[in-house]
């Protein structure tokens, strides 16, 4: 079998695929930004996506790629189109010349509602670029992604653990474990492939209400329940503005982000359900949301 192309390997998606490529038997040729330690099974390659030259290398003899990189936030809206819209071009670019078999790109359901953001819109751009490749594709767009090592969604764990979890307004989400959703990844880049788009989730019809989530989030954290008020969109601006002064381009609430938070439907859409015999959730949300807890008062973090 050959090697197994990986973008985005240090974080926190890319480094679960990691771990379930390897345990899956496959060596994984690695795209890194800084030098990494020796690790059996991997192939580090430095450079970035706007490294054609990197990329090259990455997918020699790679019979199939995994892209996962991507800028999510930034103060620079501007950013996304050259992180997710060109990066994506050129690692198609890459694929194509080395002539992999299989592109598995990780792309948003922020992509379904591209006029919210400049993120979405970078991600919808980017969904065009590898239906349009004549590659053997796959697009996943994932839900709210959790699990050990997050630190976007730790937030709400902390919130939680404070007893408030301020919500937006009123609506409904699905969420995914990081290990599941590199399960399906790595299945993907394998023979199971489809040209399709797909939108997983952890298998709960109907996904979350927001206030669901904060209870649930709120028990895992050991709390009985928490006090979750729906903010109105003229609150989140100011919150992101706030976040924006106090720490700078490390805001994790941006205006940006504040333009799909507020729309109420982030619900995976059964007519994108992944097929049962390529893939199927093993972690529910409730023991997910706990055994994430617990990852964040071992490491310290709560």
């Amino acid at each position: 079998m050959k090697a197994l192309a990986l973008t985005g390997a240090t974080g926190f998606v890319g480094s679960a695929v990691l771990d379930e490529a390897l345990a899956k038997g496959r060596s994984v040729r690695a795209l890194t930004r800084r030098e990494q330690g020796p690790r059996a099974g991997v192939e580090w390659i430095a450079g970035t996506l706007s490294d054609p030259e990197a990329l090259a290398g990455l997918c020699e003899g790679a019979d199939a790629v995994i892209h996962v990189a991507g800028l999510t936030n930034t103060p620079d809206p501007a950013e996304f189109e050259a992180a997710n819209a060109v990066g994506t071009s050129t690692m198609i670019g890459a694929a194509k010349r080395a002539g992999a078999r299989r592109f598995v790109f990780v792309s948003s359901l922020s992509a379904r509602e591209p006029k919210l953001s400049a993120y979405g819109a970078s991600k919808a751009r980017a969904e065009a670029l590898v239906e349009a490749s004549g590659l053997d594709w796959t697009i996943v767009r994932p839900p709210a992604v959790y699990g050990p090592r997050d630190a976007d969604m730790f937030e709400l764990f902390r919130s939680a653990k404070l007893g408030v979890v301020p919500l937006p307004p009123g609506g409904a989400t699905s969420i995914i474990h990081v290990a599941d959703l590199a399960c399906l990844l790595v299945a993907l880049a394998g023979d199971k492939g489809a040209k399709a788009i797909y939108e997983p989730d952890d298998g709960r019809e109907g996904g979350w209400a927001h206030k669901e989530l904060a209870q649930a989030i709120g028990r895992a954290v050991g709390r009985r329940s928490v006090f979750a008020p729906h903010l109105p969109r003229t609150v989140l601006d100011m919150a992101a503005r706030a976040d924006r002064m106090l720490r700078g381009d490390g805001a994790k609430l941006t205006a940006d982000r504040v333009g799909y938070m507020a729309h109420p439907n982030w619900v995976a859409r059964s007519d994108r359900r992944v097929p049962r015999e390529i893939w199927e959730p093993r972690i529910g949300g409730e023991e997910g949301l706990k055994a994430t807890a617990e990852w964040y008062r071992k490491q310290g973090w709560l």
